[in-house]
């Protein structure tokens, strides 16, 4: 047993003496794949937020537009707002659209201040012409708003000046 003993011992002392480590390429190795699993992880844990996300982010895009758009109409106007924007809040009608209970901007803002007026990204055609927006002017301080009523997540997007 004793001999047994003695040849472990000097198998371990005649191994080499090199230092005993990770190179730089291998650690680099590593944190990219942890890296890579953790996107995955992160993006397999929740698409349907991180869609909603993106749709409430073009929403926010598209409000600011129509506002914009309106604020140009304003000031080369003197001042005056389009006749259809009154102080109830109701919806904007696309230029498309049969527009029946709607406000049709189109006639005033398309295409001198605005291209066309942005549709609600998670309507691929709303019925009746509706953009999925809505404008309305307050009656004591005379300032617009437009709104994304079928924002996601609870998310309240609404712009005025």
């Amino acid at each position: 047993m004793v001999s047994d003993m003695k040849k472990i011992f000097i198998l371990q002392k005649d191994l080499p003496t090199g230092r005993p480590g990770f190179t730089l390429l291998e650690i680099l190795l590593a944190v990219v794949v942890i890296g890579i699993l953790v996107g995955i992880v992160i993006v397999a844990t929740n698409p349907d937020k991180r869609s909603a996300d993106v749709r409430n982010a073009q929403r926010r895009s598209d409000v600011r537009i129509i506002l914009n758009a309106v604020h140009q109409y304003c000031l080369n106007n003197n001042n005056s707002l389009p006749a259809s924007i009154t102080n109830m809040e109701t919806g904007v009608c696309s230029d498309a659209g049969v527009c029946v209970g709607l406000i049709k901007l189109s006639a005033d803002l398309v295409p001198a201040y605005i291209a066309s007026l942005p549709i609600d990204p998670s309507q691929a055609a709303v019925a009746g012409g509706a953009t999925g927006y809505t404008i309305y002017k307050n009656i004591t301080n005379g300032r617009v708003t437009v709104k994304a009523p079928w924002a996601e997540n609870s998310a309240l997007i609404s712009l005025t000046r």
